[in-house]
């Protein structure tokens, strides 16, 4: 009997999982988290390019605020750079200018010595012959003499031009030192009260530049390059796209508030995120 009670009582197995039915959950669970994972990775790479765009924009803003004062300083810089060396130009031919006009007076003192010469040889002439030959050499000699005065003549008056122009040139470069010097203050000025909000900026968007692959900083960087207002991604605004406001179709609307892959304006060719994600209520 109590043989029989013991049989009776034995305990059953309990039916264990087969190998192939545990590696098929463990598969399904394993597919489910790397979605959900790829799903999260996009969203943040989406919310770290927003955000690097937002910092980019107050970048840009700063920038604004200089308007075209660094143009204008690099304008006035050329400017005054031309100048100088025109002036030193115009130096150095007043300078040659001088220089033929000394040797033309020396023709001259010359000249004048040998007309002298000749004429004291043509009181001391033995023949006709000798005669002709000194009165042809003071002839000579005396054209020389003009042409070295007409020389010195033209030589003067562009001597004086270009001494005008010089006078002209340094009034100039003196007004345009004097607003380059205004303009640097300004911008100097403007410069020292955005510096180190700037700097801060320049610093977190480095950092998070860093968080981004590089794949999708290199189109992003390309994206913002080309467009005007330097606005690479942007979000939904009133169905349509924030960056060139064409209409976006309802189906891609939801597509981009799923936010698991990258979209495009089909127009304008920005990235487009939710407004939700971009923190816009």
């Amino acid at each position: 009997m109590a043989k029989a009670e013991k049989k009776a009582k034995k305990p059953t197995a309990s039916k264990k999982p087969t190998a192939t039915q545990s590696m098929a959950d463990q598969n399904v669970n394993t597919k489910n988290t790397v979605t959900e994972d790829d799903d999260l990775s996009v969203e943040r790479k989406l919310t770290s390019l927003y955000k690097l765009q937002a910092i980019l924009s107050e970048i840009d803003k700063i920038k604004m605020l200089r308007g075209e004062l660094p143009l204008e300083v690099q304008d006035l810089e050329d400017e005054v750079a031309g100048l100088q060396t025109r002036i030193q130009n115009f130096l150095l031919d007043s300078k040659d200018f001088e220089t033929v006009i000394g040797q033309e007076r020396i023709k001259i003192t010359d000249s004048n010595a040998l007309i002298l010469k000749y004429k004291e040889q043509l009181e001391n002439v033995r023949n006709n012959r000798e005669f002709d030959s000194l009165s042809k050499e003071i002839e000579f000699q005396s054209i020389e003499m003009e042409l070295a005065e007409k020389r010195i003549r033209e030589y003067t008056t562009e001597s004086k031009k270009i001494k005008d122009t010089i006078a002209e040139s340094k009034a100039l470069l003196i007004e345009r030192q004097a607003n380059l010097q205004s303009k640097k203050e300004e911008l100097d000025e403007i410069i020292s009260e955005t510096k180190i909000q700037e700097e801060g900026l320049r610093e977190k968007a480095k950092q998070l530049e860093t968080t981004i692959e590089l794949r999708l900083l290199a189109a992003f960087k390309r994206i913002r390059k080309g467009t005007r207002n330097g606005l690479a991604v942007v979000y939904i605004q009133r169905d349509a796209c924030g960056g060139c406001f064409n209409k976006i179709p309802p189906q891609r609307q939801l597509e981009i508030k799923q936010s698991k892959r990258t979209i495009v304006c089909e127009h304008c060719g920005r990235i487009i995120v939710d407004p939700q994600l971009a923190g816009v209520e």
